[in-house]
């Protein structure tokens, strides 16, 4: 059975019974000790078990070994409080070092200023990019876009089919990089790779496209038994979000309809469609446990809005 779960512990047993475990987190210190033992151990090997168990007689050497005997553990005593020493000065050492460290640290906004982190797509919200873009529609949303109704119309499974992560996150580092993408490169070729980013773009939001605060009101609306009172309740908590989430979900809803006019192809329907990105686009910020009734109602209002594209948008 093991000791300890421990590293660098170095367990000790006596002839008498008694157990000692000795530990440390330097390699030094803890080698310092286990060679200090290994020759004590190595010096008393001579002793005999029955020496140890029957004092034995008085011989005219017997005054000269306990002389040694003595100066043996008088070495071993000092090996053992300069191991200590260092291991109490080492960790001070450390210490001091971490402190040092925080306290000269730079600030997140310092790091920043100087160009060493700059501004990403993924997990950045609608707001900022739209002020740092001077568009409401964030460009990487549209270029994504472009792209599948260019390319990938047709393709089967399209938005519902999984792309290699591996690749789709490079994709989302080359982005938040500033690095010039170009979705029509031989290494993007799989448009699911496209769809794939797109939708975890909308995923990373600090806040869906639904915004937290009208989760309860769309899903209030969804219930109503009456169609048309849902439908004007629906258009009108669209048209109450903020700018940049409301032109990014119309342009967005215009495009998945695009998806859905070529379903005989790609095999993608309005229902099929609202299933993918209803918990994507609509979702509570805090979960509980009517997450199932949740993605009934997430999945009947992208459903609705898909349906009333017209009606929702005021065209």
């Amino acid at each position: 059975m093991k000791s300890s779960s421990k590293k660098h512990v170095i367990e000790l047993k006596t002839r008498q019974g008694t157990e000692l475990l000795i530990q440390s987190e330097i390699d030094s210190v803890i080698n310092d000790w286990f060679r200090a033992l290994t020759e004590t151990i190595n010096t008393h090997a001579w002793e005999s078990d029955e020496a140890v168990e029957e004092d034995p007689p008085e011989s005219p050497g017997a005054e000269k070994q306990d002389r040694e005997k003595d100066q043996r553990d008088s070495k071993k005593s000092r090996a053992m409080k300069t191991s200590v020493s260092m291991d109490a000065s080492d960790q001070k050492k450390t210490r001091m070092k971490l402190k040092k460290f925080l306290t000269r640290r730079p600030t997140y906004q310092a790091v920043r200023d100087k160009g060493y982190i700059k501004d990403q797509v993924f997990g950045c919200s609608l707001s900022s990019l739209a002020l740092r873009e001077g568009v409401s529609v964030p460009g990487f949303v549209r270029m994504c876009m472009e792209h599948v109704e260019n390319t990938g119309l047709d393709v089967d499974g399209l938005y519902r089919v999984s792309g290699n992560l591996a690749v789709i996150q490079k994709l989302r580092f080359a982005v938040n990089h500033d690095e010039r993408v170009d979705l029509r490169d031989s290494q993007w070729e799989d448009i699911h790779v496209t769809t794939g980013a797109l939708k975890m773009f909308f995923r990373e939001l600090p806040e869906p496209l639904f915004t937290y605060g009208g989760f309860g009101d769309f899903v209030d609306a969804i219930k109503n038994p009456d169609y048309q009172q849902r439908l004007g309740s629906i258009r009108d908590l669209v048209q109450r979000l903020p700018r940049p989430n409301r032109d990014t979900l119309q342009a967005l809803f215009q495009h998945l309809r695009r998806v859905i006019e070529h379903g005989e192809s790609n095999r993608m329907t309005t229902q099929s469609v609202a299933i993918v990105f209803g918990p994507t686009l609509l979702r509570p910020e805090t979960e509980t446990g009517n997450m199932a009734v949740h993605m009934v109602y997430q999945n009947q209002i992208v459903e609705l809005v898909l349906l009333e594209y017209d009606g929702v948008f005021g065209r």
